[in-house]
Formats: structure tokens, C-alpha cells, sequence
């Protein structure tokens, strides 16, 4: 939320009356519910949110949640919710998020976004495809690399969708007793199938393998066989989401059951620019989101999110501005990426005009004569 300008609000960064009565009515909601790790979540936000405004009230806010650690629910609250526990260790099977909320909101390619609404639209819009005798999709996998938003893509879906979100601890499900495993699966989807919930089943690869696969005992073929059939059987009210880091490990005929395939490919460039520009609130003339966006090319969005954090982190101990806390990171990851890395990061600073050559070795560790040899080479070659 932006600062207003002179209104009663703008001490903790409210420009809309409306708007803060609203999100005050959600936390609201969620206190009341007894929801406190949501609860915790959201102040959390909201004081992220008003540190450029206040940050006096960030700190109190921040000091207030420090003072009050969520405490985990015990095992008679789990039972009594309903929620499937594995019958020897008595642990929960899935973890429940009642009102899914997003630590951070999602960017993806137009793609990407362009299947995840597809979802939610098809959804909001159940009755008109019905009245044509269409289901909404029933299933969805979504796929690609560790840290590029697959599960923040549920909790999204969810979300839009006002529905509780179950998530499937496969290290709960997975027994050392493979056949309890199977009741156990099956336990946590007769669980979501009777309520109107979003399921996600989290690293589908771990049960979902390849059935020949000559390292796989008959027992764990044998559970992909009911996952399929699980699988097949989805209610259309339902919304049955998986993911997986490694799709080439599931078994050929998982593919086939999933009506919708979504593939989030690594974050590019402009997308990683866009993240920490909006993150750290840089001015659309500032440089410092096209450099970072060069340093960590071809990183996943979790990694992005982390180096953002760690600008924070080091301006708020060395009470320094935001610019000085990127020169200094950006240099600690300059200086410990592979040569080429740094060499090509320090020729797009100079060439974009965004450092002088100066600067930008000082950044990066790349001598001045290699900086100059290269930009003048590239300079040549594209004339």
C-alpha cells in the first residue's frame, strides 16, 4: 500500500479508507477463526508493507509478532478437525490452510498466467458450463524446476477461489510400511473429496514413478496403480492439483490422467527485474533491477526472493540506503559466480550505461582492460 498524502491514514500507509477497512475486516475473519499462523502471515505483510511510510509502527508491529511465536496445534485438535492421521505415528497426513494466504504475490510468464486463470474461470463460471454438459478441469499437474512458484500457484488458485487449500505431506504418506501407505493415500483423498477443497498432491514423484522402473518394488507399483485410479475417479467439484521437480520420474500414464499440464519454466530477465523493482520500491529510473536481473539470470524465483531479502537485511544492520545494500550484495554474488558470469555481468552494466567501467569492476572483480576489451569488441561486432 502506498503512502497518502496528508490524509488521517498516512502514518501506517493507507491512501484508501475503504481498502483498510476491508483488510482489517479480513484479519478480522481470520483472528476470529483462530487462525493464527494466517493471522501472523498478514501482520507480517502489512508491516513490510509500512516500512517506507512508518517505520516506527513496522517495528512495534514486527516487535509484537516476535513476542508471540504460533504455537503448533496439538493432536486432539487435528483429530477432532477430522483431518487423517497415519495410524502408527498419529501424525497429521496433510497440512490444512483454511484461508490461504501468499507470503509474496506470484509473477509468471503470460502463459503460465494464462492456464492458472483458465482454472479459476472455469470454476467461477461452473454453471454456465454445466447448462452446455462441460465439466470444470478436474485436474491439473503442474511441473518445472525447484522455486519457480508451483506451489505458490496453488495457494493462488485457492485463494481466487476462496476454498481451503490441503496440502499432501508425502513424508507422512510414504510409511516405512508400504502397505499402509496405500490406506493412507487413500485416507487423505477420501478426506479432500468430501470437502469442497482445493487438493494438492506436493513432489507427485515421490509415489507417482515410473511402474518400470526395476528399482521400484510390486508394493509401490502397486500404489500407482491406485493413484491412477484415485486420479480417474476426481469429483468435478473437486480440484485435484500435483507438482513435480522431476517429471521425467513419473510414470507414463499419470501424464494421461491430468486434464491440464502447466509448465513454469524459469523466471526471465524482465520478470526478475519487475520482482525486485516492486519489491524494494525502486523508481522506474533506477538501475538496480536491470543489474540484479543480469546477476541472476537463470535462477528460480525462490533464489530471486532470497537475494532481495538479503538487501534488506543488510541495509536494516547497516543502517544504510537500499542503493548502497545492492551495490554490496550484488558484489558478494559477483564475486562468487564463475568467471564468465561475472565478465558478462560487468559488460552489460557498462554497456547499458547503467555503471562506469570503474564501477562496475569495483563491483564484479573484473579488471578494467577485460571490462573495456570486451564492450569495445561488442561494440565492433554490432555495428
Amino acid at each position: 500500500m502506498e503512502g497518502s498524502q496528508g490524509n488521517s491514514d498516512s502514518h501506517i500507509g493507507v491512501d484508501d479508507t475503504e481498502e483498510w477497512q476491508e483488510r482489517l475486516f479480513h484479519l478480522s475473519q481470520i483472528a476470529l477463526k483462530g487462525k493464527k499462523r494466517d493471522l501472523v502471515l498478514q501482520l507480517r505483510n502489512l508491516a513490510r508493507e509500512c516500512r517506507s511510510t512508518n517505520p516506527e509502527f513496522a517495528d512495534r508491529l514486527m516487535a509484537l509478532l516476535r513476542n508471540a511465536p504460533v504455537k503448533g496445534d496439538s493432536t486432539r485438535q487435528i483429530e477432532s478437525s477430522g483431518i487423517p492421521l497415519d495410524g502408527n505415528s498419529r501424525l497429521p497426513l496433510i497440512r490444512v490452510l483454511e484461508t490461504p494466504t501468499l507470503e509474496i504475490e506470484p509473477i509468471y510468464v503470460s502463459r503460465v498466467w494464462g492456464l492458472l486463470n483458465q482454472i479459476v474461470r472455469e470454476r467461477i463460471s461452473a454453471s454456465a458450463l454445466a447448462e452446455s454438459g462441460i465439466d470444470p478441469t478436474r485436474t491439473a499437474l503442474f511441473i518445472g524446476p525447484p522455486g519457480v512458484g508451483k506451489t505458490l500457484a496453488a495457494k493462488w488458485v485457492a485463494r481466487e477461489l476462496k476454498r481451503p487449500l490441503a496440502i499432501l505431506d508425502l513424508s507422512a504418506v510414504m510409511s516405512s510400511f508400504l502397505g499402509r501407505t496405500g490406506n493412507n493415500l487413500r485416507a487423505v483423498l477420501d478426506f479432500a473429496r468430501s470437502r469442497e477443497c482445493v487438493l494438492l498432491l506436493d513432489e507427485l514423484d515421490a509415489v507417482a514413478k515410473r511402474r518400470d522402473d526395476v528399482g521400484e518394488i510390486g508394493e509401490l507399483k502397486r500404489l500407482v496403480t491406485v493413484l491412477l485410479q484415485e486420479i480417474d475417479e476426481w469429483p468435478a467439484r473437486g480440484l485435484l492439483l500435483a507438482a513435480t521437480n522431476h517429471s521425467k520420474l513419473l510414470d507414463p500414464a499419470v501424464w494421461r490422467r491430468f486434464e491440464l499440464i502447466v509448465e513454469f519454466p524459469l523466471p526471465e530477465r524482465e520478470l526478475i527485474g519487475s520482482y525486485v523493482r516492486n519489491q524494494m520500491k525502486f523508481k522506474k529510473s533506477d538501475p538496480w533491477p536491470e543489474l540484479f536481473a543480469h546477476a541472476l539470470d537463470g535462477e528460480s524465483l525462490s533464489q530471486v526472493r532470497h537475494v532481495v531479502d538479503r538487501v534488506r537485511r543488510y541495509t536494516a544492520i547497516e543502517d544504510c540506503s537500499i542503493e548502497v545494500g545492492s551495490v554490496e550484495i550484488l558484489s558478494q554474488i559477483a564475486r562468487s559466480a564463475p568467471t564468465n558470469m561475472r565478465r558478462n555481468l560487468a559488460i552489460a552494466i557498462v554497456s547499458e550505461g547503467l555503471m562506469s567501467q570503474r564501477e562496475a569492476s569495483r563491483t564484479t572483480g573484473v579488471s578494467r582492460d577485460t571490462i573495456r576489451k570486451y564492450v569495445h569488441e561488442q561494440s565492433v561486432s554490432g555495428r
